[in-house]
């Protein structure tokens, strides 16, 4: 049998590995991006200086051919499910018996004038990063569009360089369409603290030119020009789906897929942040554009491919991020708005770099998802204690077993109960720490 994958991100590759453990089916893997597959999320600190591209590459180049597996530089064009063929654009066909489509995601263009100009791109693949690195040669100035997590990263990324940088997001607040409003003030203040002219309520209009075809300036929805060389469009990405147009496949916004991750087409399967799912499992959105999610959907899809068909269970919602110097996780679900029926618990240090912010049922008290800023967890305490529904007393006297390192960090457990407390007098809770302590010392 043989098996195609088209994309050699993390998705594809983790699905040519767990099949190859399995089986001794054929693997060709088809990527134009580069020759072999590399960690994506690593991209940013190669340009930073702290790391070579190469020390993103987890795999030796010998072991693709070690292990059996093809790697064909092309671009497809065309999938052809009757006949099971791809064509290339170069021309050449390729047959497969089954195919998995990983291609992954690209920047959202909205059709700003002059979003084709040279200096004007996303960060997403190797070739863009290949092009901030020749813009960046003369660069004196550079406009980011977009208040994502990309957005951040390039803003950091330029910071590095001291390459003075303006932020524009189009909402009141940083990436306010999904943290709530006190997390969202703490990614505010820390863009700012770090030099970058962060706009708020301010949008992209166009798009100018020099006379050599790159950009020479912005102008924003408030009539404002902007000189720079270069503009980062990061708001957002969507599946990088385009050449399955005029097949067959189901798609929507990505690749339709069930609980399987099968399409409408005998044999095929989408993985990754191009799959959508036609019915999104409890708590979790149909498109999953995070770097664990294309994992696990590869490792799953390899059971179904060697004859165990697994249906994709991933448990919990969890990410997690930096913004420049503050990390941020989240666990189960915390909307920018409370849902009818929820309500938190939000404690802020007063130094405005650090919070916990627990979601819980107003009828039960069961806790419905946790964001924390500059504050690490354990990821299998909160997985635990989602899966389990814990009402909040029991995560407020258990806090401290989340903690991630006691030992080396300040720890904020007894804060955030004290606050409880004031806020519910009469129904105050007590931390279990002090009694664990004690149990460890025999007493």
């Amino acid at each position: 049998m043989h098996i195609v994958i088209i994309g050699n991100g993390i998705s594809g590759i983790t699905a040519a590995r767990h099949i190859r453990k399995k089986t001794d089916h054929r693997i060709t893997v088809i990527s134009a991006e580069t020759d072999y597959f590399f960690s994506r999320t690593a991209l940013m600190y190669v340009y930073m200086g702290h790391m070579k591209f190469e020390h993103t590459q987890p795999y030796e180049n010998w072991f693709w051919e070690k292990n059996r597996i093809e790697l064909v530089k092309n671009y497809v064009n065309e999938v052809n499910v009757q006949q099971k063929q791809i064509q290339f654009s170069d021309g050449k066909q390729m047959n497969y018996d089954k195919l998995i489509i990983a291609t992954g995601s690209k920047p959202n263009r909205f059709g700003w004038p002059g979003q084709d100009l040279k200096g004007v791109q996303g960060m997403y693949s190797y070739q863009d990063l290949q092009g901030m690195e020749t813009y960046s040669k003369d660069l004196k100035h550079a406009v980011i569009v977009g208040g994502g997590l990309i957005g951040v990263e390039m803003a950091e990324m330029f910071h590095s360089r001291h390459i003075p940088v303006t932020f524009l997001v189009r909402e009141k607040s940083f990436w306010s369409g999904v943290l709530p409003a006190g997390e969202s003030a703490i990614v505010n203040r820390e863009i700012q603290s770090n030099g970058i002219d962060l706009r708020l309520n301010e949008e992209l209009q166009e798009i100018l030119p020099d006379a050599n075809g790159r950009v020479r300036a912005i102008k924003t929805k408030s009539g404002e020009e902007i000189a720079c060389q270069f503009v980062g469009l990061t708001a957002g990405v969507k599946p990088n789906i385009d050449f399955l147009k005029n097949t067959e496949i189901e798609t929507n916004r990505g690749v339709l897929v069930n609980h399987f991750l099968e399409t409408s087409a005998q044999d095929v399967y989408a993985i990754g942040d191009c799959a959508e799912f036609t019915e999104a499992l409890p708590g979790r959105k149909p498109v999953e554009q995070v770097w664990y999610t294309g994992r696990m959907h590869g490792e799953t899809l390899a059971e179904t491919i060697c004859g165990k068909r697994m249906a994709y269970t991933p448990g919990p919602w969890f990410n997690s991020a930096k913004f420049f110097d503050i990390e941020y996780q989240t666990y189960g679900t915390v909307l920018s708005q409370n849902p009818e029926g929820q309500t938190s618990l939000y404690w802020e240090h007063q130094d405005g770099r650090k919070c916990i912010h627990i979601v819980y049922d107003k009828s039960n008290d069961v806790v419905k998802g946790i964001n924390l800023f500059g504050i690490r967890h354990r990821h299998e305490v909160w997985d635990k204690w989602l899966k389990e529904n814990k009402t909040l007393s029991y995560v407020l006297e258990n806090l401290d077993e989340a903690n991630f390192d006691p030992e080396m960090f300040d720890t904020y457990e007894k804060d955030v109960v004290n606050l409880y407390n004031q806020q519910n007098p009469n129904k105050p809770v007590k931390s279990k720490r002090k009694k664990r302590f004690l149990e460890r010392l025999g007493f």
